[in-house]
């Protein structure tokens, strides 16, 4: 099998180019183009290593060298373990999707150059789908707030998140409620019915008045608890925060 070094150089230049774009969108960090074309420059040092003989093992560690070097050239020092962790996840899926091409063609040099050719297609593909769910996920996991209900002996405990759209208040004293869906036991003395509206449809909310509430270890007053017949699952969360802690929390 023939390689052309230019072809193999581009090919591998533009690939590292892409991974350290998808390291920063992943870090959300904002790098200037030339950091890119300069730290892919210094990981095509490895192309050197066609022309040297070392084993396996040396082979590995002078991979980490320049990697390591790659990163610095791109990044520089700050935060270097966090970016070069990200880095080599993203390289592993590249790595992965690479040998899943390479094992449905045959060992030709045409199959060889297509195997890159479609590597380049959808490596970029692959990359942006990894970034979009790992953003995403780092949204969710911003946005929620650890939450403690106590209620007389009773203490649940969970994940919750604010609904803009939750303006649900009682109207006697216009207190909003704190939505769950942990059965709590009421007894008819504690419970307080709350009218809502949802979908076109009415009806009253069980509520009481719990004795501490804690949102990240801030404890809240004047809130009601509401407790939700339907299971609450929003990205892993069981509490729906009403809208107002946007400015309290």
């Amino acid at each position: 099998m023939k390689i052309y070094i230019d072809l193999y150089f581009l090919i591998n230049y533009i690939l590292d180019i892409t991974l350290l774009i998808g390291t920063a969108k992943v870090l959300k960090l904002k790098i200037h183009f030339k950091r890119y074309l300069l730290g892919a420059l210094v990981g095509n040092i490895s192309i050197l290593l066609l022309f040297i003989q070392v084993n396996e093992i040396e082979l590995f560690f002078l991979k980490i060298l320049i990697s390591s070097f790659m990163i610095l050239a791109t990044f520089g020092r700050r935060n270097f373990f966090k970016t070069i962790f990200y880095f080599y996840i993203l390289s592993i899926i590249l790595g992965g999707s690479f040998y899943l091409l390479d094992i449905n063609f045959n060992y030709s040099d045409r199959a060889y150059y297509v195997n890159y050719l479609l590597l380049m297609i959808v490596s970029p593909i692959l990359l942006y789908l990894f970034i979009r769910e790992n953003i995403q996920t780092k949204r969710a996991n911003t946005h929620k707030y650890l939450v403690e209900i106590t209620y007389k002996n009773d203490v649940f405990t969970t994940y919750g998140i604010i609904d803009t759209g939750n303006c649900l208040v009682d109207p006697y004293k216009k207190r909003s409620v704190i939505l769950v869906d942990y059965p709590f036991s009421l007894d008819e003395r504690n419970r307080i019915l709350v009218p809502f509206k949802a979908l076109n449809t009415t009806g009253l909310l069980d509520c009481f008045v719990p004795d501490k509430v804690l949102i990240n270890d801030k404890e809240l007053k004047n809130y009601l608890v509401g407790i939700s017949n339907k299971e609450l699952n929003l990205c892993g969360c069981r509490c729906i925060l009403p809208n107002d802690l946007v400015e309290v929390i």
